[in-house]
């Protein structure tokens, strides 16, 4: 009988040293976790549809006359749509000093390359980047909007973008406009070109269609 409390006496004295070091580990983790984030890329999933446009990245020299063109600052929110690697983002607020940028892709293997890029080039406090479809995506918090798209993607882009913009947003597209709504200007670079417009006060019933 005695050797039976003794031997309750020393499981419950196990168990609750047990305890105590669970609970301790637990702390010490907490207290890492919050000294030393985890630095893991967020999740991505499939996508829901086929990409509206091939991956083709924007040549350097492009990226650069398109955010000079758009005048980007450090009081802007660049959203580039069909943001690829992640290069016009990285760029708006690394070289550009914009506030903030947002990419979106619906690629999931394109938005985990943008956010080690990110990553690498130490920006991702103010870089963003989202796998969703960019019809989806909501843009009235942006003052640039930076396009390399397609032609009838960009057609059917464009109430969207006059309808959620607030007038006075700039757009810059490579190489495609967006037919009868004619741009501000037009510039060529290395062969590339580069069409640049700001949403009116006013818009056309035309070109809300």
């Amino acid at each position: 009988m005695k050797l039976k409390r003794l031997f309750a006496g020393f499981v419950v004295s196990l168990s609750v040293a047990s305890v105590g070091i669970g609970c301790t580990q637990q702390r010490d983790f907490q207290a890492d976790a919050q000294t030393n984030p985890p630095t893991s890329q967020p999740q991505t999933q499939a996508p829901e549809r086929a990409p509206d446009v091939p991956y083709v990245p924007t040549p350097e020299a492009v990226v650069d006359r398109m955010l000079q063109i758009a005048n980007v600052n450090s009081n802007d929110v660049v959203y580039d749509l069909g943001s690829g690697d992640g290069r016009i983002p990285i760029v708006a607020v690394q070289r550009y000093k914009a506030q903030r940028a947002v990419g979106v892709d619906i690629n999931p293997e394109r938005v985990r390359e943008a956010n080690q890029n990110a990553q690498q080039a130490n920006v991702t406090d103010r870089v963003e980047f989202r796998q969703q479809d960019l019809f989806e995506t909501d843009l009235r918090n942006a003052s640039v909007v930076t396009l390399y798209l397609l032609p009838e993607v960009n057609l059917r882009l464009r109430p969207k973008l006059l309808s959620e913009l607030r007038p006075g947003t700039r757009i810059v597209s490579h190489a495609f406009d967006m037919g009868d709504w004619k741009p501000e200007r037009v510039e060529n670079v290395d062969g590339r070109t580069i069409y640049y417009w700001t949403v009116p006060e006013n818009v056309p019933a035309n070109l809300k269609q």
